[in-house]
């Protein structure tokens, strides 16, 4: 196989994020990514063995960018700035969501594709979990892991999406409002129980 042209994946990534925001997921192409980048369609492709790989890796690269930044926030920004970065990435025309729900849809028939997915969905779960056992001393509800919180706070951001993505109109604002003043609550619970 020929040697790329010298740009990095990471380069690469940045150019088909921008042709993803600019052309959408119908109209995305490789050859649409190396004109991007000033590449040829061979250098992509030497990165990149399908256009779904290369989707998985962007899916991939705004999850760990995410999370890395929230995870660098103090524990009492850390709810504040998970919902803000959740809701930045939750509305009607949203195309991080809607790459990501279309990427699940395809892998039920491709199990590669299914498993770097939940790969990646491991990964945030794992993440939420530290981040929750870093601000909570312990579940604010007594029987309820960790670990299931954390699982439960990612279904929550993934299915507001799923419906953010389905109704024009969803209230996105309101809704994270409240989920926010429910974490904040549990807090609370877990602060009282901790003062008798």
């Amino acid at each position: 196989m020929a040697k790329p042209n010298v740009i990095s994946k990471v380069d690469l990534i940045k150019s088909a994020k921008d042709c993803l925001v600019e052309n959408g997921i119908e109209k995305f192409t490789l050859r649409a990514v190396a004109e991007a980048a000033g590449v040829t369609q061979g250098t992509v492709y030497y990165h990149f063995r399908t256009k779904e790989q290369l989707l998985l890796e962007i899916v991939e690269d705004i999850c760990e960018r995410s999370w890395t930044e929230i995870s660098n926030q103090s524990n009492q920004y850390f709810v504040s700035q998970a919902i803000e970065s959740a809701k930045s990435r939750c509305s009607y025309d949203s195309f991080f969501h809607k790459l990501f729900l279309t990427l699940v849809a395809s892998s039920f028939n491709n199990e590669k594709m299914r498993s770097q997915l939940g790969d990646v969905i491991l990964s945030e779960n794992n993440t939420l979990i530290q981040n929750l056992s870093d601000v909570w001393a312990k579940s604010p509800i007594e029987g309820v892991s960790f670990e299931t919180w954390g699982i439960l706070f990612n279904a929550i951001v993934d299915g507001i999406a799923l419906q953010a993505l389905l109704q024009k109109d969803f209230p996105v604002e309101k809704t994270y409002e409240e989920i926010e003043k429910l974490f904040r609550g549990l807090s609370h619970l877990l602060e009282k129980e901790e003062k008798q």
